[in-house]
């Protein structure tokens, strides 16, 4: 895309359209779209160079944070991308761009704080990345890591139960060891937090049902399914609807009855988004 256009671009608009991309899962669209943020901010920061060197006055343009925070969020959204593709040494390195945004020049008290914050992004992620890459060796030093940073440890969990399932690992006395912590899971309220927990109770009812402990895993699909549902996350609320089908043939009556409960508000709520019919003799 040529400078000319790209400065015409407003870097807000398209993060709101990378959070949007993530919401919906679609990874290509991520892929395609971070490119284009990462394209306006070298443009932009390359015209400051060069302002900079020929003593000139450097232009305002219209953004709402310091452009080191384009940078690290347009390598952020490429790395959970190729992460989610299960592309991990794409995801790698993107997440060795944003551990180092220190390059930059005149970054300033703002921007080296939100350097910072993409260094501890980083460090939470590529442990995230080796976990499900199968590095289990690292199991210890990720919960040390998690037991640091709190509020990194529902991500965390659930992609130690990814592995889990995807590696036959046993880790229940990893459960066991947060199982204060993650009483708590419950209590948050916010979208992303709710997402992530509808994740790590979908990854915990596989875990179970790997195990053959139907009657949990029952019970946790059926939590993922209530959670999905919360959040609206269609893609979430799917994976569990059809683990809770692999599982039917177990299913209590109580299990039954949720199930049904979550399916008739979800379906409420479907007919109160419809539009209203237009009055009759109306043309559509």
């Amino acid at each position: 895309m040529r400078p000319s256009i790209l400065k015409l671009l407003n870097p807000d608009i398209i993060v709101e359209m990378l959070e949007m991309a993530n919401r919906l899962e679609d990874w290509d669209k991520m892929l395609n779209t971070a490119g284009i943020l990462y394209s306006y901010a070298q443009c932009i920061y390359e015209e400051r160079l060069y302002h900079k060197a020929k003593g000139i006055p450097v232009p305002l343009m219209d953004m709402q944070r310091p452009l080191v925070y384009y940078f690290g969020f347009s390598h952020l959204m490429r790395g959970i991308a190729y992460q989610k593709q299960q592309k991990y040494d794409d995801a790698r390195e993107m997440i060795y761009r944003y551990a180092e945004l220190g390059w930059m020049e005149d970054l300033g008290v703002e921007g080296e704080a939100i350097a910072e914050e993409f260094r501890g992004l980083a460090r939470a992620n590529l442990y995230m990345v080796d976990i499900l890459l199968g590095k289990i060796g690292l199991l210890e030093k990720y919960c040390c890591f998690l037991e640091d940073n709190p509020e990194e440890l529902l991500p965390g969990l659930g992609a130690i139960l990814q592995a889990a399932t995807q590696y036959g690992l046993d880790v229940k006395d990893l459960l066991d060891r947060y199982a204060e912590q993650s009483a708590g899971f419950g209590a948050y309220e916010d979208r992303d937090n709710i997402s992530y927990y509808c994740c790590y109770c979908y990854h915990l009812a596989i875990y179970h049902k790997q195990a053959g402990r139907i009657r949990e895993a029952l019970d946790w699909t059926v939590q993922a399914i209530q959670l999905a549902h919360q959040s609206r996350h269609d893609s979430n609320f799917k994976r569990c609807l059809a683990l809770f089908e692999a599982l039917r043939e177990r299913v209590t009556a109580e299990e039954s009855r949720r199930y049904d409960e979550v399916l008739a508000d979800c379906l409420a709520q479907v007919v109160l988004e419809l539009p209203e019919p237009p009055p009759a003799g109306v043309p559509i």
